[in-house]
């Protein structure tokens, strides 16, 4: 299933739940997903989907039929405005969306509206030397405001 749903506390026996994201069917229109992995919440109630099939992160604000691309969506690839298959994200206060970029081993910050992102960490090939990771997944925010990532499939690091 390519979509996301939501249920309310208590409402999950026996209920579908609502669509929130997606739901047309597997595909790359703005208002389809093709494997979505992780989601992220934030305070508006937006949620932003790892899109990970297409290569891009969405955003679908509150009630929206239709999401925006905001980090990836040209093609899989390496360069600043690209990713391959996207895992974990996170938001921070400032809106500063930061994706696990799996596939290329590194870790990306991005501002909505901005058609790249920068490394923030990795990038230099998959490996276990302080400046390598190897297919991060997980992405969270301690509470000092440190962002947490894991290195590889079992290690975490924190920024």
């Amino acid at each position: 299933m390519h979509e996301v749903r939501r249920w309310k506390i208590g409402e999950m026996k026996g209920k579908k739940g609502i669509v929130v994201a997606g739901g047309n069917g597997k595909g790359n229109q703005m208002n389809q997903l093709n494997l979505p992995h992780f989601i992220f919440v934030d305070d508006e109630q937006s949620i932003y989907v790892s899109d990970s099939g297409n290569h891009r992160v969405m955003k679908w604000r509150k009630d929206a039929k239709e999401g925006i691309v905001v980090a990836g969506g040209n093609g899989q690839g390496k360069e600043l405005n690209q990713l391959i298959y996207p895992q974990g994200i996170i938001v921070d206060d400032f809106g500063q969306i930061y994706v696990t970029d799996s596939w290329n081993n590194r870790i990306m910050r991005w501002n909505e509206g901005k058609r790249e992102g920068e490394i923030i960490v990795g990038g230099n090939g998959e490996g276990n030397e302080l400046n390598q990771l190897l297919a991060p997944t997980c992405l969270s925010f301690d509470v000092q405001g440190k962002l947490k990532a894991n290195r590889t499939l079992t290690n975490f690091l924190s920024n």
